[in-house]
């Protein structure tokens, strides 16, 4: 179960943020609404909601993820795979020592997003991408070993990030679409098999009971109650714009 949640509300240069999508241009104002929403809704299921402030000087600031990966016992500041997001660690670093008195970082040449990273119990799952390498997954799985947690690399073939597409749902169910459906990794999971018509989805997130589904993805949303877990739309559409999905506007623990 978590307790608190870290976020960062948008900026107006988030306009600017690295994208490969083609839903248009982010609406700023759009954005506000939904981030305030999206900040209800962790309060609705049952977070106390540390929010900060926007930073113009990082168009992608607002998807707090991937600079940090929490865990029960100790914080890692990563190492963001793009150029232009290594300077967000720094705030978030100074936040996350309000509450963590154990911090530790990955550190160049390796390169780690959070959003890479899928906890799964005491087990790791670290994905191998363009953001993520495997020096930085290598740094991650020895910071794990050492507070007696475990880790494993999966390389991933075309999604951004490994929770793109593929979410742990608790009690062993998995969300997985695309590439991870047949995954030998997971096959000690029931997995939940979305359509690639409905691929954004597969970043949805759990939060102590409830699932939170990406707004416009009925099959999905059916999917998931039918196999008896209590949902919560929510319209992020705008964050869709820049690649970003549900996991990627919080940090819980």
């Amino acid at each position: 179960m978590f307790t608190r949640a870290i976020v960062r509300k948008p900026c107006k240069n988030m306009v600017n943020g690295i994208t490969s999508a083609d839903y248009g241009i982010p609406s700023y104002e759009n954005a506000l609404y939904q981030h305030s929403n999206y900040v209800e809704v962790l309060k609705k299921c049952g977070l106390q909601v540390h929010v900060t402030e926007s930073n113009e000087q990082f168009p992608d600031s607002v998807f707090v993820e991937d600079t940090a990966l929490l865990t029960p016992s100790f914080a890692v500041i990563t190492n963001p795979g793009a150029q232009s997001r290594k300077g967000e660690v720094v705030e978030m670093e100074a936040t996350l020592k309000k509450f963590f008195p154990t911090i530790e970082h990955i550190t160049s040449p390796g390169t780690l997003d959070a959003g890479d990273v899928m906890m799964v119990g005491r087990h790791f799952y670290i994905g191998l991408s363009k953001r993520t390498n495997p020096v930085g997954a290598a740094q991650l799985i020895y910071l794990l070993k050492k507070y007696g947690f475990s880790g494993s690399t999966i390389s991933l073939k075309s999604v951004l990030h490994l929770k793109t597409g593929v979410s742990y749902l608790e009690n062993n169910y998995m969300l997985a679409c695309g590439e991870f459906v047949t995954k030998t990794d997971f096959g000690k999971y029931h997995i939940i098999e979305i359509p690639q018509t409905e691929s954004y989805a597969a970043n949805s997130l759990w939060v102590n009971g409830y699932v939170l589904v990406p707004k416009g993805y009925p099959r999905t949303l059916s999917l998931i109650k039918r196999e008896g877990f209590s949902t919560i739309e929510v319209d992020v559409s705008e964050f869709r714009k820049l690649d970003g999905g549900l996991s990627c506007l919080s940090l819980r623990f």
